[in-house]
């Protein structure tokens, strides 16, 4: 009975301690149980707002996508194809000798001339008219391990390759002091033109054309290298003092095209001639001594192009000059439309060059 009393206290005292500890985790779970619900909400709103970030990242990669998609479709759409890169390379050797030469020609430089030892100089712009029979290897059609022989397909293909691939920068024609580069596909739509949209019948949903169906198409003309028939040429008459000898030196090329009217009847009238691009001959030079000129007489005697320019072995008519030209106007504008007045005039300004350097000595 004794040990009954003894024990009692102890056993309320167990059932107090654990009555206790039971409200204090009741307690902690109800105070815990808002902040995991807080933690778990915030987590949702951050989760969802990393979704929409990650949506709206994909749809600007779709629409970037898309955007160079479509822009590669225009460039590709937009620029002509000159066909100018359609040659095929012999696999051996085409030749009865080795030609491996022609690809290490270099052109010799220039010998220099002091600005004080220039005590003549005169800037001349020339054209040269492939028409005629002494410039005819200008347009000789025949294709080679280095491309098309006509002379435009050489300028092409060393403007294709651009300035600091081999080939050579071109300039626009708004002036021809060589400010403004242009790139290839801006010189390909001046010679050809760019893309026009036309209706044309829609064959596949009107085979026999009695509907009149008709879709929208992209038309792109071809190139055709005989419509560059010019090529002006702008070069500089030096008298050096110093070895007392004139020297020409041309400073660019421009191949030009002729611009017509369309009149009613459907017949072209002529206007004028423009040049396309600016090219600085000397930068054309190592390109030139890599292409051979043709020769009808003995292909075994070619001269290059960069030789025959130096040696000025072509035709050509003066059509500006800056000698008693004060107003800086082209000779037809000072000969009125002329053209046969234009020719004389030019004549004579060859004559006056020619005699400046010969009234220098005394026979």
């Amino acid at each position: 009975m004794k040990r009954l009393l003894i024990l009692l206290p102890l056993f309320c005292l167990v059932v107090l301690v654990s009555n206790a500890q039971t409200k204090k985790k009741n307690t902690a779970n109800k105070n815990a149980a808002p902040a995991n619900a807080k933690a778990k909400n915030q987590q949702r709103i951050t989760d969802s707002l990393n979704a929409v970030a990650k949506t709206a990242d994909s749809l600007t990669l779709v629409k970037k996508s898309d955007s160079l998609k479509l822009s590669v479709l225009a460039a590709a759409d937009s620029t002509p194809n000159l066909r100018i890169d359609s040659v095929s390379i012999s696999l051996r050797n085409d030749n009865a000798v080795d030609r491996s030469y022609i690809k290490v020609r270099a052109p010799l430089e220039y010998e220099y001339i002091r600005e004080d030892n220039a005590v003549y100089r005169q800037k001349v712009w020339r054209v040269i008219d492939t028409k005629e029979k002494v410039n005819a290897p200008f347009t000789f059609n025949a294709d080679d391990d280095n491309g098309n022989q006509r002379f435009i397909s050489i300028l092409l293909n060393a403007v294709k390759k651009g300035g600091s691939n081999g080939g050579v920068d071109a300039f626009s024609p708004i002036d021809d002091r060589f400010t403004t580069p242009v790139t290839y596909k801006q010189i390909a739509q001046g010679l050809v033109g760019k893309p026009r949209h036309q209706e044309i019948p829609d064959w596949e949903k009107d085979p026999d054309g009695s509907k009149g169906i008709k879709k929208d198409s992209v038309i792109i003309d071809e190139f055709d290298p005989g419509k560059v028939s010019k090529f002006e040429i702008k070069e500089e008459v030096v008298f050096s003092k110093h070895t007392s000898r004139m020297f020409t030196r041309i400073l660019g090329i421009a191949p030009m095209i002729d611009v017509y009217n369309d009149n009613a009847d459907g017949t072209r009238t002529f206007r004028y001639s423009k040049a396309v691009f600016w090219v600085y001959y000397p930068d054309l030079r190592a390109t030139l001594t890599h292409h051979e000129v043709f020769n009808p007489k003995n292909s075994g005697a070619r001269m290059t192009w960069e030789d025959l320019f130096e040696s000025r072995m072509f035709s050509s008519y003066i059509v500006k000059t800056t000698l008693d030209n004060p107003q800086n106007k082209d000779l037809l504008q000072l000969a009125k439309d002329d053209h046969l007045f234009m020719l004389w005039q030019g004549e004579k300004i060859k004559e006056k060059i020619f005699n400046y350097e010969q009234d220098l000595w005394q026979y």
